[in-house]
């Protein structure tokens, strides 16, 4: 654990340090504001938006892997290994540029150090990417090959775009250099067989909706949710954009009187891209005609191609098109050594083989270790960068992993948001907000690729709002616009919690903010409670970015304090800043009886500065020292009261 760095709280109308008593806020909270949004083109607008609705848009969707800075006790531990390797082996020396901690730096050409300190196969995968930065300041150098002799003849690098996109350091490399450690070749988990004639016709949903079989949790099956409305809350100009819905829940079926509740979350199952999947059948070389023709898929004892179905072979009429539409992760988890293996298989350029076999191989670990910390990489990528590979895609399916649901809180309460003007009696409605993830594209640089989630409810946005545009009225309904969704995580710490009618804080930035509307909605219909919750929001410019502006009932005013990053003045603010600012609330809040406080937004950074930051308003208010401090937190999250949903 990092020692804490104790910041003191400052001396406010808000914040007395020398002051443990907790009192009643008496005082409302004022108005301030997370760097300056670079200019952007490509934000679409709503027809909606010259109502008072506005957006921030802070933090993606939850990222699969993310690229975590590890804490001091961590480096000293992995430091700790590579010191047991030969004193020549190892080079400490810190890049000066590089902006990350570094865990290591260099490791020598040892072959058996670099065993000794990675283990066998994928147990040293697992210690490097635990410690790894991702910046390549622990790059392992290969084996330099004997070059002396005359038939020595090095790797080739492929020529394209694609392969230059991943940066690889692969230093000196030879068609003989000999490799250890490469993995066996994965077992074939996945096949392909025609379909019997006895069988009935199969009817593929593939541009609208999941199979029957891709289920959350069975018996049912994924509802197709009309879009009631969508909208853009960001503006112009914003860095990134944020996106919100309103779902049609209406028909949602009974599941055994669980129902959808206020900081609740449900789960969004995302398809990847037509463009995307068409790409991989073109570097595969599946024919047109095959793509969409009807198969029997087979599988050995496992839970793919379902989410969380039972773990038994299957045999299930489906097409090709829709097991890489629906069920396989095709751009947002790192590259396998078994993905790479199989296609160092399939290589039919002996070049691109010895590459791919180096990145599995024990000389190729911290090659492979920064390919996988770096920027995310998209299978039709990989299959770009070594276009002689062409797996068949059984055994490619047989590597790749399942495409996962997204999950997104509730912005609203369920139960009272539907009592709106206009709306139809007797419809349902629950509402989301979603920023798009972007990464940048290797096609070309300067622009960005989506995320999956977020990418795609974007498009069924865009879809939306020009079908609205064009005058179509209730688009969902007439168009069948509708996202594949189910009700999950009922039970998730910001549902659970919420509740009673004590004080509460909310501290959100980004698309963070979002379930805390909902929440502001729920209490505020009680008058007794008006007065009891405080909202710190941080956002990056208050002008473009801020979400739900105007949207959170008559007292909002009073209730809300918007912190934004933008630098004003010569000054930056972050909410942790504002965190210590209002000292006295939080420590009105934590003590009070039934007292809580929510904290939600990006763990990096955001999450981690308020966590410091709520530690520094225990130290001072409390008289505590930093151990103390935070074992004060700890005992209000196993008590519920204090609850971080952070990502």
């Amino acid at each position: 654990m990092q020692p804490h760095r104790h910041q003191h709280i400052p001396s406010t109308a808000t914040s007395h340090p020398d002051d443990p008593i907790p009192h009643e806020p008496a005082q409302k909270m004022p108005n301030y504001a997370i760097e300056p949004p670079a200019p952007s083109s490509n934000s679409f607008r709503s027809s909606h938006e010259s109502l008072a609705w506005s957006e921030n848009s802070s933090d993606a969707e939850t990222p699969d892997t993310p690229n975590t800075e590890p804490s001091d006790p961590q480096v000293d531990e992995v430091t700790d290994k590579l010191k047991d390797l030969p004193a020549a082996s190892v080079d400490f020396t810190a890049k000066a540029d590089n902006p990350r901690r570094a865990s290591t730096s260099l490791i020598s050409e040892d072959a058996e150090g670099i065993r000794k300190l990675l283990g066998d196969g994928e147990t040293g995968t697992a210690l490097i990417e635990k410690y790894c930065c991702g910046g390549g300041c622990c790059f392992v150098k290969t084996l330099p090959p004997d070059t002396t002799p005359k038939d020595f003849v090095p790797v080739v690098l492929p020529d394209n775009a694609a392969f230059r996109s991943l940066d690889l350091k692969l230093g000196p490399l030879s068609l003989t250099t000999e490799l250890d450690g490469v993995p066996e070749l994965h077992q074939d988990t996945v096949a392909f067989d025609p379909v019997p004639a006895e069988t009935p016709k199969h009817v593929t949903t593939v541009y609208k909706a999941p199979p029957q079989f891709v289920q959350p949790h069975p018996p049912y099956n994924v509802f197709s949710a009309p879009v009631h409305h969508a909208r853009v809350l960001t503006k112009p100009g914003a860095m990134k954009r944020t996106l919100h819905f309103d779902l049609d829940v209406t028909d949602y079926p009974d599941e055994g009187g669980v129902d959808f509740k206020v900081g609740g979350a449900i789960g969004i199952c995302p398809p990847n891209a037509s463009e995307l999947v068409d790409d991989v059948f073109d570097q595969l070389g599946v024919p047109k005609f095959v793509r969409d023709k009807p198969v029997t898929l087979k599988t050995q004892t496992m839970r793919w191609p379902t989410i969380w179905g039972d773990e038994k072979p299957r045999g299930l009429t489906t097409t090709r098109r829709e097991l890489l539409t629906w069920c396989v992760d095709l751009q947002s988890t790192p590259p396998t050594k078994q993905l790479l293996r199989v296609m160092a298989e399939y290589a039919d350029a002996k070049n691109e083989k010895k590459i791919l076999d180096y990145l599995t191989s024990a000389q190729g670990q911290a090659a492979f270790c920064d390919l996988r910390t770096g920027a995310h990489i998209t299978v039709a990528q990989l299959l770009h960068a070594f276009p002689s590979s062409k797996p068949p895609l059984h055994r490619l399916l047989s590597v790749l992993p399942q495409l996962m649901p997204r999950f997104y809180s509730l912005s609203n309460d369920p139960h009272i948001s539907s009592a709106r003007p206009g709306l139809p009696g007797g419809r349902r409605l629950i509402e989301m907000a979603v920023t798009v993830h972007e990464d940048p594209d290797w096609r070309v640089p300067e622009k960005y690729r989506t995320g999956v989630g977020s990418g795609y409810l974007e498009r069924v946005a865009q879809s939306f709002i020009e079908a609205e545009q064009s005058g179509i009225r209730d688009p969902g309904k007439v168009l069948d616009i509708s996202v594949p969704m189910f009700r999950g995580l009922m039970a998730n710490p910001l549902s659970r919690e919420f509740g009673g009618d004590g004080p509460m804080m909310l501290i959100g930035a980004g698309v963070g903010m979002a379930p805390f509307r909902g929440f502001i909605l729920n209490r505020l219909k009680n008058a007794n409670c008006a007065n009891k919750i405080w909202l710190v929001q941080g956002v990056r410019d208050s002008m473009l970015d801020e979400i739900y502006s105007g949207e959170l009932g008559a007292h909002e005013k009073e209730i809300k304090k918007v912190v934004q990053s933008r630098r004003t003045g010569g000054e930056v603010r972050y909410v942790q800043d504002e965190v210590r600012v209002q000292a006295d609330v939080v420590w009105f809040v934590i003590n009070a009886l039934d007292g809580r406080i929510f904290v939600c937004g990006s763990s990096k950074g955001m999450g981690e500065g308020v966590e410091n930051a709520l530690i520094d308003v225990a130290m001072d208010k409390g008289n505590l020292n930093a151990d103390e401090a935070r074992e004060f937190w700890d005992r209000k999250k196993e008590g519920g009261q204090y609850i971080a949903e952070t990502w």
